[in-house]
């Protein structure tokens, strides 16, 4: 029933009740007893609809129970009894319906994003028409930042499209002259022309709309959690009711059980539970669209996570610049980014980013021009930098090493160019989110069993992400009905959990028992498609959730079995004739409110698989991540001067060798030390014990017997540079360091630092 009508129906019994007890106090009882007669009849009416309903979905739920003890109390003239029933079961529904009420799943995003207009060239110019009216062979405009109306081919100029709504992929495409395009994707370069191939109906995007409406539609709603109990409880309580009424002849002893096996506690218990549950989900930013979903999210076994946006940041960011040999990493990466400030292209705009945030200074470029789908060129400080693709073949060992290195990592490349003379490769990658592993470790502690990656993205990109953080199984380059299929095949075997991020995931959200948007970045089809979602840009609020979703389970059953032992107990007593109608229903009531206290514990907060730090511990996780933040993007100065010493060692070498050292001893070793000075004992103190750190601090050590070895290794080097029988130890004491700070910052960032963003409610 409708919130309006419950609460109605409450307001009715109640005032019913209190009018009752007013005309009894007052001497006016037989007006009374109508009172309380009236307050029957208007809950027995809702109530055997209730029984018709569930009969016409093919089931007989508890409700029967309580159409058989308003008619009982009717018919025995016990109509005190008959008004507290109703107050009973009106308080129930008022408090099931508040709890259970749901947003359903609202497919309106996906129709506000569709397309509605083309620009058809008619006459040589474009005009803006309804989509609708594209048909197959017409030749169409499409400006930066809109979307593909249709699909199509790529009829003059370069297609540079934004696809993640569609496969899930962070970069944008590049499609050339010829090639095919879908509808619903974005376009990230410039204006180009579109030759239709199919009508709107048709196309790509319209499909998906149609595929998340009938996978929504064969998503079948949670039971109530009373009708579980229905199968053994019903007969049981008509054959003691029977049996009191046949052994005693006494009908009114067949009512008084009807009286006290009315399920108010399993009506009451897990709506109180379940929305106590759905407060504290709404106190960590996550908002449960009602609680059969909260339910449903308790008892997962399975997770399946979308990669791009959802277990990664969703847009790429540089983790690496090498400097061509004669040229030095900062200067690559200020020239880039003081042409690229010019652009609008997303790689452009996280070069821009990266150098900000190294607060390198851009100089102001001038003559710039963009070559959609070649790169950008400009003049800076006197010299002609181009940034964007590579010329092919490439023109030298280093450049033939950056290329491999890069399909090895699968990463994005941007080239930089100084007068034509390469300078240097700018490497991006859609990095994986630092509480990723955390938040899946907390997962698995918290019950699930299987964890499955899907995406549309490439195969190696994806398994290299899965190896990272360790999920059971990884299905890459899926289209939308690809993941929607994978979704039905995991819910075939256990509650499964899907979490997901763009449009191409709203099928997907919708084939699974709970669907979870990440909402903060999200699309907003997947937000409409999802039972859940995350309105922070945070994936450790899906295991806060899930504790939440567990406990809130755990205190709705345990409140629903304590409060139907109770019953049980009571209905006995009755039988046995010690127990009145009137005296059962009052009874009935205190056990309500005894199940109801205890499913409020859910409200409170409680640890679960979260690891709690003090506020001194906080500040300290917080200070040493922002200290890791200035610290690595030099760690890459190590690196590029190993490679010129194991390639060709010049007389700038030494200078280099010597900044490295600097740095290390000046700014990287005392950092080191102060964690295990402050942060370590802090962490040991929460974490319990030292072990907890013992592997940080091994590797702590052993970047200071490095730093030690470099240091020896540059002494020996200041008259007259590296000797040749240093190199190669030389090298490998560069690389080593490389390798194994870069792992230690990971695994710091991972284990401790998370804490902090873990902490954070």
């Amino acid at each position: 029933m409708g919130r309006l009508k419950a609460f109605v129906l409450l307001a009715l019994t109640v005032s019913g009740l209190l009018a009752g007890a007013l005309l009894h106090l007052a001497g006016a009882g037989a007006a009374g007893d109508v009172a309380w007669a009236a307050v029957t009849c208007v809950a027995l009416v809702p109530a055997i609809g209730w029984v018709v309903s569930a009969l016409r979905g093919g089931r007989l739920g508890v409700d029967a129970i309580a159409v058989l003890a308003l008619a009982g109390t009717l018919a025995v003239r016990e109509y005190l009894a008959g008004a507290l029933i109703g107050v009973m079961l009106a308080s129930g529904r008022a408090l099931e319906d508040y709890a259970l009420h749901r947003a359903r799943r609202d497919l309106t995003a996906l129709y506000e994003r569709a397309p509605r207009s083309a620009r058809r060239y008619s006459g040589g110019e474009p005009h803006l028409v309804p989509v609708e009216q594209v048909r197959p062979g017409d030749l169409l405009l499409v400006p930066s930042g809109e979307l593909v109306p249709v699909d199509g081919v790529v009829a003059a100029g370069l297609a540079l499209l934004d696809e993640s709504a569609l496969t899930g992929e962070s970069l944008p495409a590049e499609h050339a002259e010829g090639e095919s395009v879908r509808s619903g994707v974005v376009n990230a370069g410039s204006a180009f022309d579109l030759r239709a191939t199919r009508t709107a109906d048709e196309s790509t995007y319209a499909g998906v709309v149609r595929l998340a409406q009938r996978t929504e539609a064969d998503t079948a709603p949670v039971v109530r959690l009373a009708d579980r109990f229905a199968a053994w409880f019903l007969p049981a309580t008509l054959l003691l009711a029977g049996g009191a009424w046949l052994l005693s002849g006494q009908p009114v002893r067949a009512v008084a059980v009807l009286v006290v096996a009315t399920p108010c506690p399993l009506l009451l218990a897990a709506p109180a539970a379940i929305a106590s549950g759905l407060s504290r989900t709404a106190r960590h930013g996550v908002v449960v669209k009602g609680g059969g979903a909260l339910e449903t999210l308790g008892q997962a076994r399975t997770l399946i996570l979308d990669k791009t946006g959802t277990l990664t940041a969703g847009r790429p960011e540089v983790v690496d610049i090498v400097a061509a040999p004669g040229f030095h990493a900062d200067d690559v990466l200020r020239w880039a980014a003081a042409v690229d400030q010019m652009s609008s292209h997303v790689l452009a705009t996280s070069i821009v980013r990266a150098a900000r945030a190294r607060r390198t200074g851009l100089p102001q470029p001038a003559e710039v021009r963009e070559r959609p789908g070649t790169g950008t060129t400009g003049l800076v400080e006197g010299h002609r930098i181009a940034v964007g693709k590579a010329a092919a073949p490439a023109s030298s060992e280093w450049e033939r090493a950056q290329r491999a290195r890069a399909a090895l990592d699968g990463a994005m490349t941007v080239w930089v160019t100084v007068d034509g003379e390469p300078a240097g490769v700018i490497l991006l990658r859609d990095a994986v989110r630092t509480d990723a592993a955390r938040t899946l470790r907390r997962l698995r502690t918290a019950g699930i069993d299987r964890v499955v990656m899907l995406t549309g993205d490439r195969a190696d990109v994806a398994e290299s992400v899965g190896v990272v953080l360790g999920v059971d199984r990884v299905l890459a380059e899926r289209t939308p009905e690809a993941k929607a299929r994978a979704v039905r095949d995991e819910v075939a075997g256990a509650v499964t959990v899907m979490v997901g991020d763009g449009i191409n995931d709203a099928p997907a959200l919708a084939a699974a028992d709970v669907g979870v948007a990440m909402g903060a970045r999200g699309s907003a089809a997947s937000t409409q498609a999802a039972d859940v979602v995350l309105t922070t840009d945070r994936l450790d609020r899906l295991a806060d959730a899930m504790d939440v979703a567990r406990r809130s389970r755990r205190i709705a059953v345990q409140s629903a079995a304590a409060g139907m032992t109770l019953s049980v107990l009571a209905m006995i007593v009755a039988a046995a004739g010690a127990l009145p109608p009137a005296a059962g229903a009052l009874l009935q009531e205190a056990i309500d409110v005894a199940v109801i206290l205890n499913a409020l514990r859910a409200l409170r907060p409680a640890r679960g698989t979260r690891a709690v730090v003090d506020a001194t511990t906080e500040s300290l996780l917080r200070r040493f991540e922002t200290e890791h933040s200035s610290l690595r993007p030099p760690l890459e100065l190590i690196r590029e001067v190993a490679d010129r010493l194991s390639g060709r060692p010049s007389a700038g070498d030494l200078a280099r060798l010597r900044e490295v050292h600097t740095f290390l001893t000046e700014r990287l070793l005392p950092h080191e030390r102060a964690e295990e000075r402050r942060l370590y004992p802090a962490l040991e103190r929460t974490l319990g014990g030292p072990e907890v750190t013992m592997t940080m601090s091994r590797a702590h050590a052993e970047i200071e017997r490095l730093v030690r070895r470099l240091g020896h290794h540059l002494a020996l080097a200041e008259t007259g540079g590296p000797r040749p029988e240093q190199l190669d130890d030389l090298c490998a004491c560069l690389y080593g360091l490389h390798a194994v700070l870069t792992l230690h910052f990971d695994q710091e960032e991972e284990a401790y630092f998370s804490l902090a963003t873990d902490s954070a409610v």
